[in-house]
């Protein structure tokens, strides 16, 4: 079973202020987009940021915390990441096409959530 409450003690050592947080994969986007979540320790708090290949826009919700989100919180971020339409052309938002294969260092289960929804719908 999943622990949806789990929270990384921190996301940062005293050498560290930015870490790579998940990779994911979008095999089903006609693209086969990567888009990487970083955390960077800014003013006091942790601000999140989506990074890919083709420098996207994207929305982040929560975009900032004062500590680690939990297991929950992370799952919400990604699932709820949208590509800012202001000034998008063509499809992109195309990008986020079906579900991600995810990687974490930081949220052990966070893979086994989205390999389990992905099987639940066909997709693997």
């Amino acid at each position: 079973m999943i622990d949806f409450k789990f929270r990384p003690e921190s996301y940062f050592t005293q050498e560290t202020t930015s870490v790579l947080l998940v990779k994911m994969n979008y095999p089903e986007s006609q693209w086969g987009e990567q888009i990487s979540i970083y955390a960077h320790w800014l003013e006091g708090k942790v601000q999140f940021e989506a990074v890919d290949f083709y420098g996207n826009d994207y929305m982040l919700y929560p975009s900032s915390s004062y500590e680690a989100l939990t297991m929950e919180d992370m799952v919400y971020l990604l699932e709820g990441m949208q590509v800012n339409t202001d000034g998008m052309e063509g499809n992109m938002e195309l990008i986020l096409d079906g579900f991600p294969e995810v990687e974490s260092d930081f949220y052990p289960e966070l893979g086994k959530y989205f390999d389990e929804k992905r099987k639940n719908l066909g997709l693997d």
